[in-house]
């Protein structure tokens, strides 16, 4: 006995090479992001190392300033964490925070409370919207930062007009204190503000820019002039330096959250990327006109297409629609010979009276076979298979 070696199986799943096609380009953008994060955080770590810290000689640190004001008798004392600053307020010390908008909101408040009454001086470096607001009440930050750098008093504070203009450019402030000396202003907004305390003598001093205080700008304008007067009007200098690791003293331990501590920069380009991956989507899904028949660049065998399809079926278990198919098609090739029009060839009332009257046997077979249900596995398939060919031959024949 003869038997029929079973057909090789196809396989549909992509090779290696066509992955590596198809991948290529996502691989290598996503080398390229990797490799320029790299460079950006080399740069940055290189360059902004020691970034207004007294104690660091790196262009963006400011261990000058602390040199200049221990030759004039005012000693610097470095701090990383709250409890200390806290500590340390008095009316003979300015406190420095250097990066206020690090600290939370219940940071914040802390250290306000334990400055508003201390009689001391608190200069605030840079503070943006995050923290102004709760360190320095009534001082709003504008969102909108200065266009200059260096820039003129034009105010009445001592220390402003001895030292002329400094590169205190950057974040712009108002105030809704009536004796706050709004200094070097930028397009009528104050870059420098002194706020006096509302009850004894010290006072909050807001400054835009940290560029008086870096060790590369020192000798520019009058910043020299301009830092040894606003941190050596006391003889004692707490520079705090805040840390996203600092906990907070009160014992709450709270923390910013994740977009919190993310720059306003990023949570834009995250916005963007999302906006332009989404007219991407739109662009690529967009159907400029109604579909164009394309030739196929080979001829593919009937054969091959008919071998095909069937095993895609098999695959998917579709014995209903391979025998919709087989039934559909039978009736359109023995509509014609019966004459039936081709329209009315998958009408029962109109095929099987016709096809009668050219064959003898059962109505009720022939309805079953062209326009009975399913076959329930395999087998039947076949014998059904069997059943229109033989119907279509005795068709032709007669």
């Amino acid at each position: 006995m003869i038997t029929e070696a079973p057909a090789p199986a196809t396989s549909t799943a992509p090779t290696g090479r066509q992955v590596w096609t198809r991948a290529r380009g996502l691989a290598l953008a996503a080398v390229l992001i990797l490799a320029a994060a790299v460079a950006m955080a080399a740069v940055r770590s290189t360059s902004r190392h020691g970034d207004l810290d007294p104690r660091s000689a790196d262009p963006y640190g400011s261990r000058a300033v602390a040199r200049l004001l221990a030759e004039r008798g005012v000693a610097t004392r470095v701090v990383t964490t709250l409890g200390a600053a806290r500590a340390a307020t008095g009316p003979d010390t300015t406190l420095l925070v250097a990066v206020p908008d690090r600290l939370t909101h219940r940071q914040q408040d802390d250290l306000h409370a334990a400055t508003a009454s201390s009689g001391g001086r608190t200069v605030l470096v840079a503070a943006g919207s995050w923290s102004v607001e709760r360190l320095a009440p009534g001082v709003t930050a504008d969102p909108a930062t200065s266009l200059h750098s260096a820039l003129t008093p034009h105010c009445r504070l001592s220390e402003a007009r001895r030292a002329g203009s400094a590169d205190t450019g950057g974040i712009r402030y108002t105030t809704t204190h009536l004796g706050a000396d709004s200094c070097y202003p930028s397009e009528r907004l104050a870059t420098l503000l002194r706020v006096p305390a509302a009850s004894g003598s010290g006072d909050t001093v807001v400054l835009g820019a940290p560029d008086i205080l870096r060790n590369n700008r020192l000798d520019k304008q009058g910043n020299a002039s301009l830092a040894l007067q606003l941190l050596g009007s006391r003889p004692h200098l707490v520079w705090y330096l805040p840390s996203l690791s600092d906990a907070s003293a009160t014992g709450t331990g709270e923390r910013k959250d994740f977009l919190d501590l993310l720059p306003a920069g990023w949570l834009w380009a995250t916005l963007q990327l999302l906006l332009a991956t989404a007219l991407a989507a739109f662009w690529r899904a967009r159907r400029f006109g109604p579909l164009v028949a394309e030739r196929l660049p080979v001829a593919i065998r009937a054969s091959e297409t008919t071998e095909g399809r069937a095993r895609l079926y098999r695959k998917a278990d579709a014995r209903d629609r391979a025998a919709t198919v087989l039934r559909s098609t039978t009736r359109t090739r023995i509509a014609p010979l019966v004459g039936v029009p081709l329209a009315r060839a998958h009408t029962p009332e109109a095929l099987l009276p016709a096809l009668s009257a050219h064959r003898t046997g059962d109505g009720r077979a022939l309805h079953s076979l062209l326009f009975g249900p399913p076959p329930g596995d395999d087998a039947a398939l076949i014998a059904l298979t069997d059943r229109l060919d033989a119907l279509e031959r005795e068709v032709r024949r007669s």
